[in-house]
């Protein structure tokens, strides 16, 4: 009987991180996907967070968003537990720091792998991780004149 994988390029790449960032620039989805192109993946899934013009039932005006200085490095321990568990091929994530506008992109990650199913849950996983546990804090200004910092941890 064979292994898991039936082909090399099943299996995960040897340095399959190929983009991890905080930026205070906007975001592009072409540079992410440019960058998790690979030959041996046959799926690619990509998730693109963007600033809404609400939320919990209040209109937002404006958004900033601020990091600790570990915040690169927990993305990088959470890339490496994606690749870790997935036959990832190619992953790249990016995240956008200071001040946004409705519309504006905030986050944007890519996964590729072998097959489509394993590039959604590696995607998933990664946005899902990268939003728990990297300390990067979101203040909401409302137009009623409130406001809330929101954290990742």
């Amino acid at each position: 009987m064979g292994s898991t994988y039936d082909h090399p390029g099943e299996q995960a790449a040897q340095d399959p991180i190929r983009l991890l960032a905080i930026r205070d620039t906007p975001l592009s989805v072409d540079e992410v996907f440019a960058a998790v192109g690979d030959d041996a993946a046959g799926g690619t899934a990509l998730f693109v967070g963007t600033v809404r013009n609400h939320d919990g039932g209040a209109d937002v005006d404006t958004l900033g968003y601020s990091c600790h200085p570990t915040a690169e490095a927990e993305m990088r321990r959470i890339a490496e537990k994606v690749t870790a568990e997935f036959p990832v091929r190619a992953l790249a994530a990016v995240h956008r720091v200071g001040d946004l506008a409705v519309g504006d992109l905030a986050v944007v990650v890519a996964v590729s792998c072998p097959h489509r199913g394993e590039a959604f849950e590696a995607c998933r996983k990664l946005i899902d991780d990268l939003k728990h546990e990297v300390p990067i804090w979101k203040h909401q200004k409302f137009s009623d004149g409130t406001e809330e910092w929101v954290g990742a941890c």
